[in-house]
């Protein structure tokens, strides 16, 4: 009897405590979702039905004319963002409120390989940031152009292999070989061959990184429903833990840890390191008079090995999914896979056939069907921040609390009629001059603002370099197993993946100088 009332004592308080804030968007007038006890409105998410993109894309079209929709994730209080000029107050007026991501669901207990740019926030986020942004200029990335050059001839020569075959090809797997292969070189310093042995230790701590288990969505549900209580739980798996910081360490002891003239990342992490301490002005610490702190931070061993892991695992795993999307929708548009060839074949003419940064930089209409592919599908389907203290929206009489997180549905937003006719249509014209200019904060497939992606013009340059070394070699046509409208992956996590890969035949082609 007493072991009775204590189990229904305990039920009905855990109860409470999980649903206590259920009613928060109700007092503020704000249409939401209804919640369910510990997993909130996003159920579907949590049994892995839909992904989180996938969710916030079904929301954002089921309230057309409301400017934001609340939802609850787990024991998280949230809120979709619709409006454009919301959009642009969260993601840049605004970002004072909106700085952190806040990913790590614990803001003092974060686990080693978390502590990176992507996940990072407050000043962690800021010093990171202050100092790896010079290791993203044009200049760096020209000097890497070499190293991508040798991955994309191995793609061709296995693209042709494949063709002279006549077998279905996952585009999906061959891209992230080759995105890893180069992730390798121009990472780690490494020759990885990722693109013709997929048995290749680094191919297999990629998709150790990105493939999901029943264990890590466990620790996940736990973690956003009582972060408090699961503090300690990992999320990044051990031994991928385990294998990245060797891996980095081994590099770093080869090569005496002192840049060698390599010019790749980590290279580029050890010219930072030499640079010393790294002070700036905190974001979350204040004087007496109201003045921003100075703070500090050292990059150690672990704190490299964190930028790696997601140099690595951001670097191959997005730009495989956009670029395998953009060859989908080529080989189901043969005119306009045409036209991209076409330029492609006249681009290297004009530099004797070989492929190289400005002439990347020439192909226009390529790069105009790769920003279609990204707006059909863009590899992060969402954005998200946390607020960090009251905030009203501007032109409503809703405010915010500290903690709340705010979510942008870039799947939504890029396939709105309202900012693109006819959104499910492959047009690259869209992008192409004269078009009709596309509003401001709508097409945001590398985010926006001061936390916008770090890496866009690197994983623009190894797309666009993968897709010109393939069309240049191949053309790429539907197979009997490609579906026009492939499924999306339900249980993708932050970047957004097709179910089944993308099946497409390699033909040969003849090029025509």
């Amino acid at each position: 009897m007493i072991l009775s009332v204590t189990f229904l004592v305990i039920t009905v308080l855990l109860y409470l405590l999980v649903t206590r804030k259920h009613n928060y968007w109700k007092v503020r007038g704000v249409k939401y979702e209804e919640p369910a006890p510990m997993v909130g409105s996003i159920w579907r998410v949590f049994r892995q039905n839909v992904s989180l993109s996938q969710y916030l894309a079904e929301l954002y079209k089921k309230y057309p004319k409301e400017k934001f929709v609340g939802y609850f994730g787990g024991s998280a209080i949230s809120l979709l963002v619709r409006d454009p000029e919301l959009v642009k107050h969260v993601l840049v007026t605004d970002f004072q409120y909106f700085y952190p991501r806040g990913l790590n669901t614990h803001k003092t207990v974060i686990e080693p390989m978390l502590k990176n740019l992507f996940f990072a926030d407050g000043d962690l986020w800021k010093l990171l940031r202050q100092r790896m942004t010079p290791a993203f200029t044009s200049g760096k990335l020209k000097a890497m152009f070499p190293l991508i050059v040798e991955r994309t001839e191995r793609l061709q020569r296995t693209a042709a292999a494949a063709a002279e075959r006549g077998a279905e090809v996952d585009v999906r797997d061959l891209m992230a070989r080759y995105t890893t292969d180069f992730i390798g070189a121009c990472g780690f310093g490494m020759d990885t061959d990722s693109i013709t042995d997929d048995t290749s230790p680094f191919r297999d701590l990629g998709k150790r990184i990105f493939t999901p288990t029943l264990k890590g969505t466990i620790g996940s549900f736990l973690k956003w429903t009582f972060p408090e209580t699961f503090k300690h739980l990992h999320l990044t798996a051990s031994d991928v833990t385990r294998d990245t910081i060797a891996l980095v360490r081994s590099i770093m002891q080869e090569r005496n840890y002192r840049p060698v003239g390599r010019n790749d990342f980590i290279d580029l992490l050890f010219e930072l390191k030499a640079k010393g301490v790294i002070y700036g002005e905190s974001l979350e610490k204040r004087n007496p008079d109201g003045t921003p702190q100075t703070v500090e931070l050292e990059l150690d061993e672990l704190l490299m090995a964190a930028q790696v892991f997601v140099f690595f695992a951001a670097g191959f795993e997005t730009s495989s999914s956009a670029t395998s999307y953009t060859l989908h929708q080529l080989a189901m548009h043969p005119d306009k896979q045409a036209k991209c060839q076409q330029e492609i074949d006249e681009v290297l003419a004009r530099h004797d056939g070989k492929l190289c940064y400005d002439a990347v930089k020439e192909m226009k209409y390529l790069h105009m069907c790769f920003k279609e592919g990204m707006r059909m599908f863009p590899s992060l389907g969402f954005l998200i921040r946390q607020c960090v203290r009251p905030y009203t929206f501007p032109g409503t009489d809703v405010t915010i609390d500290d903690g709340v997180y705010v979510l942008v549905s870039v799947q939504g937003l890029h396939n709105d009629e309202q900012y693109f006719k006819d959104p499910e249509q492959f047009r690259p014209e869209r992008f192409g001059e004269g078009a009709p200019s596309i509003p401001n904060h709508v097409y945001l497939p590398f985010g926006e603002g001061p936390r916008a992606c770090i890496g866009e013009r690197l994983g623009l340059m190894q797309s666009l370099a993968g897709l010109a070394a393939l069309l240049r070699q191949c053309s790429v046509a539907p197979s009997i197993s490609t579906k026009r409208n492939p499924p999306k992956e339900p249980t993708g996590h932050v970047v957004q993946s097709l179910k089944g890969g993308v099946p497409l035949l390699l033909k040969e082609r003849k090029i025509y100088e």
